[in-house]
């Protein structure tokens, strides 16, 4: 059963309130979708607003953790099904899925790399870790290209890519936040290389040497993908370019950040200023023509089986446009975002208060 499409004037106040969502916990991608053209940074919306209540669902300090990924599997069952429950990102989540044939096995893989977070798992290798960020973020990839009209193995692949490669720089990014959780994503072949023993950092988190040598190498691999994204964006509607190019750019450089901090992400969170982020913004806007690649590359191991589902659901037959923006009022309004969010968070931060962002 598919879900009839919701009046306009509720459709419109759930999409405000899935910005409103992620305005408080996702900058980077906020940004980086108002670059989209509207027809695909609304639906967006509604589909990072349900991974943001699944990501803090799973992230919770309480005892509902630790059911969280069953009910969130029995939400995204009756959204699928056409009967939402009665909230506004199950709601839009519905409508989005119907209009534009979302898999749902790219939620189920969404929703595995959560219950593997809840089971508390380490990763040996990088191949390994690959599978991780394939479920936690290539799926979104894969979904986001979707959105765009990409159903080509070629441009799922590399949609895939860079899902794995942003989530590769939040984990940099998040050594230490993520130890002081109890979790460690850093492959412990590599530790062990550098000499430490996994266990026995995790139960003292500290910035070493040889700990910043690991979060190089894992950097290093977040941009052999970074890289591979290129033949990706040549095969994207023009319009869509400048938003992809910016997510990659913006999350690219969480992890020059990284570097620029001499790679400590234990002692401290690097935070890329919102003057670099509005020049990024314009690199975004200058690159629209990337050159392909000479031939198609493979997807990536761990994103297989992401790329067949998402290539074999059949095209929507009606797909809603929305009235256009100009680019050059999308790159303004977004650099502004990012100036007033960063005033917010020093205003939060002279308060006392604590203030984490992921994605």
């Amino acid at each position: 059963m598919s879900p009839s499409p919701l009046p306009d004037a509720e459709a419109a106040a759930d999409l405000a309130a899935c910005r409103a969502a992620l305005r408080n916990g996702s900058k980077t991608f906020l940004a980086a979708s108002f670059l989209l053209p509207r027809r695909v940074h609304e639906p967006a919306s509604a589909l990072y607003a349900f991974c943001r209540l699944a990501d803090d669902a799973v992230d919770a300090q309480d005892g509902s953790r630790h059911d969280a990924v069953e009910r969130l599997r029995e939400r995204l069952r009756f959204a699928y099904a056409g009967t939402p429950q009665n909230a506004p990102a199950d709601r839009a989540l519905a409508v989005v899925v119907a209009r534009y044939a979302i898999p749902q096995a790219l939620f189920d893989a969404l929703l595995e790399g959560f219950e593997w977070d809840l089971q508390g798992r380490r990763y040996d290798t990088l191949e390994a870790l690959h599978d991780y960020a394939a479920r936690v973020a290539g799926a979104v990839g894969a979904m986001m290209a979707l959105l765009m009209g990409v159903r080509s193995p070629e441009g799922q692949a590399r949609a895939c890519d860079l899902g794995v490669a942003m989530q590769l720089s939040n984990i940099a990014r998040d050594v230490g936040e993520d130890a002081r959780m109890g979790r460690l994503y850093l492959p412990r072949a590599w530790m062990r290389e550098a000499g430490l023993d996994p266990e026995a950092w995790l139960a003292q988190p500290v910035f070493s040497p040889e700990l910043g040598s690991v979060v190089q190498r894992l950097l290093d691999a977040a941009e052999t993908l970074y890289q591979r994204v290129d033949a990706g964006v040549a095969r994207l509607p023009l319009a869509c370019r400048p938003g992809i190019n910016a997510a990659r750019f913006l999350y690219a450089e969480i992890g020059h950040e990284v570097a620029r901090c001499g790679l400590d992400s234990v002692a401290q969170r690097a935070r890329v200023p919102a003057r670099r982020k509005a020049w990024l913004l314009l690199r975004a806007l200058a690159q629209l023509a990337p050159a392909p690649a000479p031939q198609p590359l493979p997807a990536l191991a761990a994103n297989r089986f992401l790329v067949d589902a998402a290539v074999a659901t059949a095209a929507p037959a009606v797909m809603v446009t929305p009235p256009r923006r100009s680019i050059i009022d999308r790159v303004v309004w977004t650099a502004e975002l990012f100036a007033r969010l960063e005033q917010r968070d020093r205003a939060l931060a002279g308060g006392g208060a604590e203030r984490t962002v992921s994605l």
